[in-house]
This record gives C-alpha cells, structure tokens and sequence, in this order.
C-alpha cells in the first residue's frame, strides 16, 4: 500500500498537476476560507486574501469542497515538495504499514491526512491560500512509528556522515523543529504537521498491543 500511494502521488502530479497548472489547486485543494465562507472561494477573494461570505460566484463551482480534504493529501507544490514528502513516507511506510494491515493503514493514513487539514482549518479560518501535500498524512504515519519502532535507527547525514540516530531521537526533533518552522516560514503549515503526528502517535498508543502482536505474527510467517 504504501508503494501504492506513492505511485498515486507521482501520477497525479504528472498527469494532473503538471498539465493543468495553478487551476489544479483551486479546483482540489483544500482552502480554509471554503469551510468557513460555505462554498467555493471567489475569484475576488483570491486577488484580495480576504474570505468575503458576501455571496458570489465561485471559482469552481461543481467544487465538493468536504472532498478536496481528501484530494489535496495527493497534490503537492512542487518536485521538491512531492520528493521530500515521498522519500518519508518511503522510509516510515512500509513498517507502520505492517503493524496496521493495508486496509487499516489506508484508513489510517488518509484519516491523518484529514485531521492535518481540519487543525490547518481551524488555526486559519480565513485563509484563501490552497494547501495541498502529503506532509499531514505522513505526520501521522511518523507520529505511529516513534511509538511502534522508538529503537529503530534512522540514518542521517551530520557533517556529511553518514550518522544513525535512534528514531525516538529524530522524530522527536522532527516533531519540535515544526514550532520553530511557525515562527520562521509562515507557508508551512506546520499546524497540519503537528496534528497529524498527534494523532498518528494516540492512535498507535491506543492500539499498541493490538499492533505489536500483529507485527510479531507477520515476523514468525516471514522467518517460517
């Protein structure tokens, strides 16, 4: 599932985002000012940043704006954004993916996706800035491994060396560096980060043993 989802970003990205342009956000991504305005956003309401629930023509308006909350986990801003996003969830994936099964861990992971969105909602009510990535989502799959695999060694670069470190260790840093990214880059939407690892971390913590028990089974069927 997880090779599965980052297939679906990747052509998504090139078969929908690269052909269409910027109308691609507007059309599915999410923007705050459309939960709170009631519908889609107003070409108005773009050219000024202010979120007017004075009745007017949306941009898209066939939008299912309840969907993008769905649709813009696959979108991203850019190859780097799309890399970055994509090289994480390859490397936390696969684990929690076991520990879940791949029906739960699809429900889990768009379910991240969502509560990102809604905190990003809730903290910028009337935004009109589209928000789209994976990075909620994959929050929540990291926020599931600091639980399930704390011990396991993550390889970084420090000083160009090659450095493993504890995954408790930098999925913590990780998860602090977000508050600091509040302060420093106000188009990250570090709320969406921060909610998602939350909730990915309480659901692994709830269903712990559940998991843990699943991850031993799947071992003992792999070794036999």
């Amino acid at each position: 599932m997880t090779v599965s989802l980052i297939l679906a970003a990747v052509a998504i990205y090139v078969f929908v985002q690269l052909p269409q342009g910027d109308s691609a956000f507007y059309e599915y991504a999410t923007i705050p000012c459309e939960f709170t305005g009631g519908g889609p956003v107003s070409l108005s309401e773009l050219n000024t940043g202010i979120c007017d629930s004075t009745p007017a023509p949306g941009l898209y308006e066939n939008k299912i704006v309840a969907f993008s909350l769905l649709s813009s986990i696959f979108l991203h801003g850019g190859f780097a954004h799309l890399l970055g996003n994509m090289w994480s969830l390859w490397i936390f994936g696969n684990n929690v993916e076991d520990a879940f099964g791949r029906g739960r861990y699809l429900v889990f992971y768009l379910a991240g996706g969502v509560i990102a969105s809604v905190a990003h909602i809730l903290m910028n009510p009337g935004s009109t800035i589209p928000v789209v990535g994976a990075s909620g989502a994959i929050a929540a799959v990291m926020g599931a491994y600091i639980i399930l695999f704390p011990r396991a060694r993550i390889t970084t670069w420090a000083v160009m060396v090659p450095l493993a470190v504890p995954a408790s260790v930098f999925l913590a840093i990780w998860f602090v560096s977000q508050f600091w990214i509040a302060g420093s880059s106000p188009d990250v939407a570090w709320e969406a980060h921060v909610a998602g690892f939350a909730f990915g971390a309480f659901v692994a913590f709830v269903m712990r043993k559940q998991l843990i028990d699943r991850l031993a089974r799947h071992a003992f069927q792999f070794v036999r």
